[in-house]
Order: C-alpha cells, then structure tokens, then sequence
C-alpha cells in the first residue's frame, strides 16, 4: 500500500470518481478525489526498481524522461482539476 500511496501523493495516480446520475441532477458528474500533489514526483518514481535502474545504467535519459513525465503528469492534473470545476 505504501507505494500506491505514493503515486497519488505525487500526483501520478491521481484518485477521481464519474457518477452519471449526478449529470441528471444538474452536477458535475466527474469527482477529483485526490488533492494537490503533495511529494515531488521523483519521490515516488525513484522508489520503483525499473526506474532506479534506468537512473544508474543511463542517467540521462532518466532525467529527460522524468522531466517529460513531471510535464505530462501537471498537464493530466490541471485537466483533472478543470474537469472537476465546471
């Protein structure tokens, strides 16, 4: 459990629910369960094994592909929170 933990403190694995039925209520039926990241992205990712060895076989593209995924995951994020707006 801890490392799952992990993935949604960090934002990778973020926790939200969709309820239809809310739609014909007149809600949002999209529900964003998880808050802000809490713990910088490489806090979770370095704790997995098949990314510690990427970081010590070739460290460069580790950097390049973590940069790519802390992009991805604040681009998937602020999507997340839109959706959970409106």
């Amino acid at each position: 459990m801890h490392q799952q933990k992990l993935a949604v403190e960090s934002g990778y694995w973020p926790l939200y629910r969709f309820n239809p039925k809310l739609e014909s209520e007149g809600k949002n039926p999209f529900q964003l369960d998880s808050h802000d990241p809490k713990i910088a992205l490489q806090d979770y990712i370095y704790t997995e094994g098949r990314y510690r060895m990427l970081q010590r076989s070739n460290p460069e593209a580790a950097k390049l592909l973590l940069d790519q995924a802390r992009q991805a995951v604040a681009r998937r994020w602020q999507q997340y929170k839109k959706m959970a707006a409106t």
